[in-house]
């Protein structure tokens, strides 16, 4: 943690309780947390520092008392446990949202043309949602990285019906592509991490990797797992499985990965698969743990090489 801490001390008075619950309120809606009863922590930013002082005066208006310290740590703490503060906040947040989800990737799963509007305005409300946790997650939760999972999910079941007339494109020689560069999204999770490792496992053993968002792809790399991209979901495929079936390769022991990566990936129930829970769960430590996403990346590598080595062939 780089950055300082500010804690506001308020001392309420136990009437009128309408005060009582609309700091409370303030300090839900600013993601500060508390760290004891009557002292709430945010990180030191301008913005934070403005908004705290403005809680200051409206408390010490209303006949409290409210202080407000700058402090660049807290003796008895370390900077783990602090964001463990701010993590903890924000995982039940995410939970919940994370449910929400998938229930409205399940709706999108069964097709139902009736129920298009509803799954569209309900998707709406989610993402504003996601939104304002989003703004509140000043280190990245780990409960982030199934919101986003089951975000790029929902993305990739939606984009077929967006663009139903557009032919998937077949141009790419994956056995003949050598020094080449490969692009996709910040953030990796299982399907990007499977597909990177397959890259330079079975197609170009020096491939390099850049992440990026899709607006700022460089124009001379491939992109993969992104919407759009020729590499990427195609019908009920994930990524890795996309890749498989282009690479033309017959190994059981790939098979068998691609059933645990598209498990942990769509969560649809397809393979039975109790691995993909395990992974899906490295991963998101990997996540939580790195902010590099060649980090991330370079764990990813050695895990899925060690699924690969320890998979049984005559499964």
């Amino acid at each position: 943690m780089n950055t300082g801490l500010l804690l506001l001390i308020v001392t309420l008075p136990p009437t009128p309780s309408s005060l009582r619950v609309r700091v409370w309120r303030r300090f839900r809606a600013l993601g500060a947390v508390p760290l004891k009863r009557t002292v709430y922590l945010l990180p030191d930013t301008p913005d934070h520092y403005e908004h705290f002082q403005w809680l200051a005066q409206e408390i010490q208006r209303a006949g409290a008392d409210a202080t407000l310290v700058r402090v660049e740590r807290i003796e008895n703490m370390t900077s783990a446990d602090v964001i463990r503060l701010f993590h903890e906040a924000r995982n039940p947040e995410y939970r919940a949202l994370a449910a929400r989800y998938r229930r409205a990737l399940q709706a999108i799963e069964k097709k139902s043309a009736a129920a298009g509007d509803r799954i569209e305005a309900e998707i709406l409300r989610l993402d504003k949602e996601h939104e304002r946790i989003r703004e509140l997650d000043f280190f990245e939760a780990p409960g982030r990285a199934e919101v986003e999972r089951l975000r790029e999910a929902i993305d990739m079941k939606r984009r077929p019906a967006e663009r139903p007339h557009r032919p998937a494109p077949r141009s790419l020689d994956l056995r003949n592509l050598r020094g080449r560069t490969w692009v996709t999204r910040p953030r990796p999770h299982v399907d990007r991490l499977a597909s990177a490792w397959l890259i330079r496992r079975f197609i170009d053993p020096e491939a390099a990797f850049v992440f990026a968002p899709p607006g700022d792809f460089p124009p001379e790399a491939i992109p993969f797992d992104t919407p759009g991209a020729e590499l990427s979901h195609e019908g009920d495929d994930c990524t890795f499985e996309t890749l498989v079936k282009r690479l033309g390769i017959r190994d059981r022991r790939l098979t068998r990965l691609a059933e645990i990566v598209h498990e942990a990936d769509l969560r649809d129930g397809k393979f039975a698969r109790e691995e993909a829970r395990g992974i899906d769960l490295a991963i998101r430590g990997f996540l939580a743990a790195a902010e590099d996403d060649h980090q991330v990346l370079s764990h990813g590598f050695a895990l899925f090489e060690g699924l690969y080595a320890g998979a049984s062939r005559r499964e």
